[in-house]
C-alpha cells in the first residue's frame, strides 16, 4: 500500500506494528465502505493533498483552522472545487479514506500524525463517523431560527404560561410538548445537551396536576435538586406545593401527602418505597419526571434507578413515566423496555464541535509526565479561546488536578506562581483570581464566589472536576476535558457528553461552541471511537443485584424464586439479554446466609428478617455490609471505650470502599498521618527524642479515613461551628468519608435489640453515629443518648433547625443524658404532650442493671418491650424486658474465646434508647 501524507506534523497514538484491541463494550460497526473517501482534517497550513488523490476521490473534505495563515490553502481548494469547513479552534490532524496518493483504491484506512500506525477495520469507521460528526457540526448556521420557536401558549392552557421559565418553547420543546400533552402513557424525550429539558418537564408535571394527581421529579444528585427547587420557586408564589427531598432532608409525612410535586434524587425517592410508611402518598403519584433517565447506565445510581422505573412500569395503571434523556445511542432500546413512545431531537441552541488534539507522547509510565502534557494542551487551547475574549470551562479528574491546572493557566497569564504549594488553598484562591481563572469542586470552599465570578466574567477560565457539569449551569464558549478518568475510574461517555454540553454560552448571543477531550495518544483512538459511537446505555443491576433483590423482598414484590424470575423479567437488563435465573437464586442465597431473608420451616418462599428490612431501609450495600459486621463479630471484645472506638474506625475505614481509598491531598495527607501517630502515642507515652522515626509504618489503605473518624472521636471541639478547616484540612473534603462511615454505624447501632452483632458494637456505634451527624454542635463520647433525645422531640423534618437549640439550651443547663424527671416538654419540643410523654416511656432512664461477675448473674430491671443482652467475651445472649427486676445469667466461659470473663449487659429500649454496664457506662451520659 502507497503510504498517505498525514495533514500534519506532530507525534501521535498507535505506534509499533499493531492498533489496539477493539474496546469489549463497543459494538463492531459495519466496515464495509464503497465511497471513494478523501477526508482530512489538517493543522499545516502547507499541507495539500495530491492532484491524483482529488481526481480518484468522489467525496473529497477537509477541515482547517480559520485564519489568514490558510487563506492560500483554502484558495487552493477553492480553485478545484474541494468542499472544506473552518473553524475558530482546531486542533486536529487526521486523513480518512480508500485513496491513496496515486489515487489508487485501498480499504477504508485513517491516517494519523507522523509515524502513526494506519488504522484499519473498525477504528477506521471510526474515524470516519468521527469526521462526518465533526464536519456536520461545522455546517452553515441559519441566520435566524426565531420562527422555530412557538409562544407557549399555543401549545398549553394559556394560565400555565406564567408558571414557566419563558414565553416561548424552543424547535425541541415545541416538539416534544404536544406528544406530552395529547396523552398519558410513558414517554422518553431526548435531546442534546443545552436544548432546554427542564420545561418539557415542568409541562409534564403541570399535566398531572390539572388531572387532579401528584408529580414527582427525579433527579440524580443534590445539587440538581438545588436548582430545580429554585426554578420552582415560582410554583410554590402560585400557590402549588412543592416539596424538595433529598439525602440531607428528613422526610414530614404530612408535607408529603399534602405536596402537588416532590422533587427528590432518585436514592431518597428510593428510600421512601423501601420505608413503606408512605406507600398511600406513593400511590398517587401520576406522573414521575426522571431526569438525566440515561444515568441508567451510570455504575454508581443506575441499579438503583432501573429498579425504581422496573416497579413502576409493573404496576402498569400507575404513575406514567416521562424521562429526559442526553443524546444516547440506544435510546429506542431504552423506549421500548419501558414502553414508552420516544421523541428525538437534534436541536441544540448553539453549534458545537468536538475534537481529540493529539498530544505529545510522554511515557505512559509516567503519570506526572502525562498529566503535564495534557496541561500543556489545556493552556494552549485557553490561550487561544481568551484571546479571542472566549470564556473557557476546563475540567479535570480530582481536586489536586484542579487546583495544579488553575495554577498553569494562571502562569500562562502572568501569576508568579513558582514554588507554590498547590494545597495552600487560600494562595491558590488569591493568585489565580486576579488572574481571573477560577477553581470550583464539592469542597473548595470559594466555589459559590467562583460560580458568581464566572457568571458575570469577572473571571474567564473555571478549572472544574466533574459536579459542575452534572449540578450547575456554567456554560462558555470552550470546554476542556482534560482527564479520562476520574480518580482511577475511566470517565463515562456519557459525563463527557454532558461536559461538551456546557460549550456555548446562548445567553450571550454566541451561536458556536467548541469541545475538546485530551486523551493521551495510546488511548486517543479508543475515545474516538466511543465518541463516534455515543453513549450506550447498559444495564447496572446485575451489579448490585442483592440489593435490590432485598428491597422487593422489603416491599412484599418477591417472596419466592419465581416470583424473583417475574421481577427480573421487567428489568432493563432482561430486555437487554441478561440470564437471570441463577444470578438470582445466588443473590436469594446470599442474603439468607446474611440473615437478611429467612424461609419459614417447610414453605418454599422468603421472608424478610428485621435485618434485612433494616439493611433495605438504611440502603447500606448487603455484601459490604454483610463484611462489616462479620468483621465486627469477629473482632476481641474491647476492655475500654477508647479501644472500642479504635477498633470500629480501624474496621470501617478497611471495609467501606469510600473510606478506604478517599483521595486527601498532600498538606492533608501530612496532617493526619501526625493525627494517626499521636493515638498510636497516648497509651505508649514514648520518650521525647529529636530522631528521626525511621521505623514508622508504612501507610496503608485506609489509614487517611481513619485518622477523620478519629478527630471527631476525640477532638469533637474542632468540628464546633462548622469551620471550613481543621488542623489546615477542608472540612469539606472529610464529608463524603463521614457521611458514608456515619450510615453504616447507625445500621451498627440500629442492630442492638436484634443480637446480630455484639452489645457493645451497636452501644458504640450508635453513640459514634449521632456525633458524627452532629459533628458542628462539638459533641463528646456519651453524647449520643442525649442528641436521640433531642431529635425525637424535634421530629425528623425541624431536627436541623431544633436539636441545636435544644442541645445548646440543655448543655447551657448542665443536662448531659436525656434522664430529668417531670412531663412537662422543654422548650422547642415540636411533640404534642401526649406524644411528649409517650417518649418518655422510651428511654432508657428507668433501667437498673447490676452486674455480679463472681456469681454469673446480672440483676435487671427493664421496661416492657425492651430487649436485655448478656455477654461474656464473644458469647452474647438475649432477652425480654417485662418491667420487672429479675435475675439473669450471663454466659458461660468458652475455653476457645481469648476474651472470656469479660462480660456485661446492656438493654435496648424499644423506641432506641440504651444503657450498659462497665466501660459502657461511659455512653450513658456526657462526662464532664
Amino acid at each position: 500500500m502507497t503510504a498517505v501524507r498525514v495533514p500534519g506534523q506532530f507525534p501521535g497514538a498507535m505506534r509499533g506494528g499493531h492498533p489496539p484491541a477493539w474496546p469489549d463494550d463497543l459494538a463492531v460497526p459495519e466496515q464495509a465502505e464503497k465511497r471513494a473517501l478523501l477526508w482530512c482534517k489538517v493543522t499545516d497550513p502547507d499541507w495539500r493533498p495530491t492532484e491524483e488523490a482529488v481526481a480518484a476521490a468522489e467525496d473529497v473534505r477537509v477541515i482547517l483552522p480559520e485564519g489568514p495563515g490558510y487563506d492560500g490553502l483554502r484558495a487552493w481548494l477553492a480553485e478545484r472545487g474541494v468542499p472544506y469547513r473552518v473553524s475558530r479552534y482546531w486542533e486536529e490532524a487526521e486523513e480518512i479514506g480508500t485513496v491513496n496518493e496515486l489515487g489508487g483504491r485501498t480499504d477504508l484506512v485513517a491516517v494519523g500524525p507522523g509515524g502513526a500506525v494506519p488504522a484499519a477495520g473498525p477504528w477506521a469507521v471510526a474515524a470516519r463517523d468521527a469526521f462526518a460528526a465533526q464536519w456536520d457540526g461545522l455546517g452553515e448556521l441559519p441566520e435566524d431560527d426565531g420562527d422555530a420557536y412557538v409562544p407557549v401558549g399555543e401549545l398549553v392552557p394559556a394560565e400555565w404560561a406564567a408558571l414557566l421559565p419563558h414565553p416561548s418553547f424552543n424547535p425541541a420543546q415545541a416538539a416534544a410538548v404536544p406528544v406530552v400533552r395529547e396523552g398519558t402513557g410513558h414517554l422518553v424525550v431526548v435531546a442534546p445537551t443545552g436544548a432546554g429539558k427542564t420545561p418539557i418537564g415542568m409541562v409534564a408535571a403541570l399535566d398531572a396536576h390539572a388531572r387532579g394527581e401528584k408529580a414527582a421529579w427525579l433527579v440524580p444528585q443534590r445539587s440538581l435538586t438545588d436548582e430545580l427547587d429554585r426554578e420552582l420557586q415560582l410554583w410554590r408564589r402560585r400557590g402549588l406545593r412543592v416539596v424538595r427531598l433529598t439525602g440531607e432532608a428528613a422526610v414530614d409525612a404530612g408535607l408529603i401527602r399534602a405536596a402537588d410535586v416532590w422533587v427528590a434524587t432518585t436514592e431518597k425517592f428510593e428510600a421512601i418505597c423501601r420505608a413503606g410508611s408512605l406507600r398511600d402518598a406513593l400511590a398517587e403519584v401520576g406522573c414521575l419526571v426522571v431526569d438525566e433517565i440515561h444515568l441508567l447506565g451510570d455504575p454508581v445510581r443506575g441499579a438503583v434507578l432501573e429498579a425504581l422505573l422496573a416497579r413502576v412500569r409493573e404496576d402498569g395503571a400507575g404513575a406514567r413515566i416521562v424521562g429526559l434523556s442526553a443524546t444516547v445511542a440506544n435510546a429506542d432500546e431504552v423506549a421500548e423496555w419501558l414502553g414508552a413512545r420516544l421523541v428525538r431531537t437534534a436541536w441544540r441552541p448553539t453549534r458545537l464541535t468536538w475534537q481529540l488534539p493529539v498530544l505529545l507522547t510522554a511515557d505512559e509510565a509516567d503519570w506526572a509526565a502525562r498529566a503535564a502534557v495534557r496541561t500543556e494542551a489545556a493552556v494552549r487551547i485557553a490561550r487561544g479561546v481568551g484571546a479571542d475574549g472566549g470564556s473557557v470551562l476546563v475540567f479535570c479528574g480530582s481536586k489536586r488536578r484542579v487546583r495544579a491546572t488553575a495554577l498553569a493557566l494562571a502562569a500562562d497569564r502572568g501569576a508568579a506562581t513558582v514554588g507554590v504549594d498547590a494545597d495552600d488553598a487560600e494562595l491558590v484562591e488569591r493568585l489565580c483570581t486576579k488572574a481571573g481563572v477560577r477553581l470550583h469542586y464539592r469542597d473548595w470552599p470559594y466555589k459559590r464566589e467562583a460560580e458568581q465570578a464566572f457568571r458575570t466574567r469577572e473571571a474567564d477560565i473555571l478549572v472544574a472536576t466533574s459536579t459542575v457539569a452534572a449540578g450547575v449551569n456554567l456554560p462558555a464558549r470552550a470546554v476542556i476535558v482534560a482527564d479520562t478518568t476520574i480518580g482511577l475510574d475511566r470517565v463515562e461517555v456519557s459525563m463527557v457528553q454532558q461536559m461538551f454540553g456546557r460549550a456555548g454560552r446562548i445567553g450571550a448571543g454566541e451561536r458556536e461552541g467548541w469541545a475538546f477531550l485530551l486523551a493521551d495518544p495510546g488511548e486517543r483512538a479508543h475515545w474516538q471511537a466511543r465518541l463516534a459511537a455515543g453513549y450506550t446505555v447498559r444495564s447496572r443491576l446485575g451489579d448490585h443485584l442483592p440489593d435490590h433483590l432485598l428491597a422487593e423482598a422489603v416491599q412484599e414484590r418477591v417472596s419466592t424464586v419465581e416470583e424473583a424470575e417475574r421481577w427480573w423479567a421487567g428489568t432493563l437488563a432482561a430486555h437487554q439479554g441478561h440470564a437471570g435465573v441463577e444470578p438470582l437464586r445466588e443473590a436469594a442465597a446470599f442474603l439468607t446466609t446474611a440473615g437478611c431473608l429467612r424461609a419459614p420451616a417447610g414453605e418454599d418462599r422468603w421472608e424478610t428478617s428485621p435485618l434485612g428490612r433494616l439493611t433495605s431501609r438504611f440502603m447500606v450495600d448487603a455484601a459490604l455490609a454483610d463484611d462489616l459486621a462479620t468483621a465486627v463479630r469477629e473482632a476481641p471484645v474491647p476492655e475500654d471505650a477508647f479501644t472500642a472506638e479504635r477498633s470500629l474506625a480501624a474496621l470501617l475505614s478497611t471495609r467501606l470502599p469510600v473510606l478506604e481509598q478517599a483521595p486527601f491531598t498532600d498538606r492533608a495527607r501530612a496532617a493526619l498521618r501526625r493525627v494517626l501517630r499521636e493515638a498510636e502515642q497516648e497509651q505508649e507515652q514514648p520518650q521525647e527524642t529529636d530522631e528521626p522515626a525511621w521505623d514508622e509504618p508504612k501507610p496503608v489503605p485506609g489509614d487517611l479515613a481513619r485518622a477523620v473518624l478519629h478527630l471527631v472521636a476525640d477532638r469533637p471541639g474542632l468540628f464546633r461551628g462548622r469551620p471550613g478547616y481543621v488542623l489546615g484540612i477542608p472540612v469539606d473534603s472529610m464529608t463524603g468519608i463521614l457521611e458514608e462511615a456515619q450510615r453504616y454505624l447507625a445500621w451498627l447501632g440500629a442492630q442492638g435489640p436484634l443480637g446480630t452483632v455484639h452489645p457493645w458494637a451497636a452501644v458504640v456505634a450508635g453513640d459514634l453515629a449521632q456525633r458524627i451527624r452532629w459533628r458542628a454542635l462539638g459533641p463528646g463520647r456519651g453524647a449520643g443518648r442525649l442528641l436521640w433525645m433531642c431529635e425525637r422531640m424535634a421530629t425528623a423534618p425541624l431536627a436541623p433547625d431544633l436539636v441545636p437549640r435544644m442541645w445548646r439550651a440543655a448543655r447551657a443547663r448542665g443536662v448531659d443524658a436525656p434522664d430529668w424527671s417531670g412531663t412537662t416538654p422543654p422548650n422547642d419540643c415540636a411533640l404534642p404532650p401526649d406524644r411528649y410523654r409517650a417518649l418518655l416511656a422510651e428511654r432508657a432512664t428507668g433501667v437498673r442493671l447490676d452486674l455480679r461477675e463472681d456469681d454469673g448473674e446480672v440483676r435487671v430491671a427493664a421496661p416492657p418491650g425492651a430487649v436485655i443482652r448478656l455477654w461474656n467475651g464473644a458469647t452474647t445472649t438475649l432477652h425480654s424486658g417485662d418491667g420487672e427486676a429479675t435475675t439473669l445469667l450471663l454466659p458461660p466461659d468458652d475455653p476457645s474465646d481469648d476474651s472470656a470473663g469479660n462480660s456485661g449487659a446492656a438493654v435496648f429500649t424499644s423506641g432506641g434508647d440504651r444503657l450498659g454496664t462497665g466501660w459502657l457506662g461511659a455512653y450513658a451520659a456526657i462526662r464532664r
